[in-house]
C-alpha cells in the first residue's frame, strides 16, 4: 500500500496495512502502525514513533529536527505519536531536545487541525482539540481534553489543565488550571469550561463544586496563596478540586489570575 512515488528509507518499519500516498518521503528510524493513512506530500524523519489508526493529512512535517540552536545531530531524541489522531494539512511537530526529556510526545485521539505546530518536548494528552493555526512553543504540556482555540499561543514551559479551553487567538503566557476558560492577549480567566463538562457528562453537582472553587480562586479577592489555601479548607477531598489543588501546587509559571 505504498505509492510508487513515495521514498521510504530501508530501515523504516511500516505495517503492512499502512496506506502511504504519493509524494510521501519517510525518512531513517521511522515506525508506523497498523492501520495509519499518510497523505500526499507528508514528510516524516526519524526517530519517530507513530501508533495505529492515525489519519495524517498532505503536505504535514513529522519528526523534523526541533528549531533550538542547541540541538546537536547526535541528539538521540524522537517525535512519539499514539494511535487514532487526526493530524490535517500542514501540521509541523519536532523531535525533543536531549536537555530536556528528549521526546516530543502526542497521546491518543486527538483532533489536530491545520497548521499547527508543536514545538520541542511538549507532552500532548488524549482527547484534545486544536483549532487551526494553534501553536505550542517548546516544553509546553496540554492535558487530557483541553481545547485550544484557533491561533491560540503557548508560551514555553507552559502547562494547560485537562478540560481548560482558549478562546481564538489567545495568547498564554501563565499555566491555566483544570476546566478554566481563558480568552485574550495575554490570557485571563472567563469562568469555566461550562459546557465542554457538561458534554463530558458532568453532572450539576459537580460543576457546581468546580464553579464554587472557581469563585475563590478568582473571585475572592485573596491572594494567591490564601486562596488556594481557602480552597483546601472548604473543598479538598474531591477528585475534581484536589485536581485543581494539585495543578496549582506544582504550577512553575503561576496560573493567569
Amino acid at each position: 500500500m505504498i505509492h510508487p512515488t513515495a521514498i521510504v528509507h530501508e530501515s523504516a518499519v511500516i505495517a503492512d496495512d499502512v496506506d502511504i500516498s504519493p509524494y510521501v518521503i519517510i525518512g531513517e528510524h521511522v515506525t508506523i502502525g497498523s492501520g495509519t493513512w499518510v497523505g500526499p506530500h507528508t514528510v516524516i524523519q526519524g526517530p519517530t514513533r507513530i501508533g495505529k489508526d492515525n489519519r495524517i493529512y498532505q503536505f504535514s512535517s513529522l519528526g523534523e529536527v526541533p528549531q533550538d540552536k542547541k540541538f546537536n545531530d547526535n541528539d538521540k531524541t524522537e517525535l512519539v505519536i499514539g494511535d487514532r489522531n487526526v493530524i490535517r494539512e500542514f501540521c509541523t511537530f519536532n523531535r525533543g531536545t536531549a536537555q530536556d526529556i528528549g521526546k516530543t510526545v502526542l497521546g491518543n485521539d486527538n483532533w489536530i487541525m491545520a497548521y499547527v505546530h508543536l514545538a520541542h518536548d511538549c507532552i500532548v494528552g488524549n482527547h484534545t482539540i486544536f483549532a487551526n493555526g494553534t501553536t505550542l512553543a517548546g516544553h509546553v504540556r496540554i492535558d487530557d481534553y483541553a481545547i485550544l482555540g484557533g491561533f491560540s499561543l503557548i508560551h514555553q514551559f507552559c502547562h494547560v489543565g485537562k478540560y481548560a479551553f482558549t478562546g481564538m487567538g489567545t495568547a498564554v503566557g501563565k499555566d491555566i488550571p483544570p476546566y478554566v476558560m481563558a480568552m485574550g492577549a495575554p490570557a485571563i480567566p472567563r469562568g469555566i469550561n461550562k459546557e465542554g463538562l457538561k458534554r463530558h457528562q458532568y453532572d450539576k453537582p459537580r460543576i457546581q463544586r468546580i464553579k464554587d472553587a472557581y469563585r475563590i480562586l478568582y473571585r475572592s479577592n485573596l491572594p494567591f496563596k490564601e486562596a488556594l489555601d481557602r480552597l483546601k479548607q472548604e473543598h479538598a477531598g474531591y477528585d475534581d478540586i484536589d485536581e485543581l489543588i494539585r495543578f496549582c501546587e506544582i504550577t512553575e509559571r503561576g496560573i493567569i489570575r
